[in-house]
């Protein structure tokens, strides 16, 4: 992984609009850089195939975008990404990374569980679809010593 810049945002904005049914806007995707999250873009065989973006808090870091091109969906790249994030979020003294994830997306909620994610609550009617909304799942990952002891 290396960090997200200006220049990626074409490749970043085609990944997201081909994966996300309400995708981020290049604005969002640029406010984030400007506002220094942490924004990284992981490439496979020279080409961008992934990004993420975490935001840092006072204790807690929050995962708001994590994307895989499809083509390089279920290779291991998500986990590679959300591990390199979780190492960051410890690293600069966070406690824990919350995230949330479409209900039915139940790929993602795998991962997350995989990587020691819990679910912590439901936001009702979250998420836009194109029949009404969606809950998103809040899910939590405890990065304390006594976490990984």
């Amino acid at each position: 992984m290396r960090k997200m810049q200006s220049p990626d945002l074409e490749e970043v904005l085609a990944i997201e609009r081909a994966v996300q049914a309400y995708p981020w806007t290049r604005g969002n995707f640029s406010d984030a850089l400007e506002s220094g999250y942490l924004c990284y873009v992981e490439e496979c065989d020279g080409k961008l195939c992934g990004y993420a973006v975490l935001m840092m808090g006072s204790d807690d870091a929050e995962l708001l975008n994590i994307a895989v091109s499809g083509s390089h969906q279920r290779k291991g790249v998500g986990r590679r990404m959300l591990d390199a994030l979780m190492q960051l979020a410890s690293a600069r003294g966070m406690l824990r990374v919350l995230l949330e994830v479409r209900a039915s997306n139940l790929p993602a909620i795998a991962l997350y569980r995989l990587a020691r994610f819990r679910e912590i609550g439901v936001r009702r009617e979250y998420y836009r679809r194109n029949s009404g909304s969606e809950d998103a799942i809040v899910m939590a990952c405890d990065l304390g010593k006594e976490a990984n002891g």
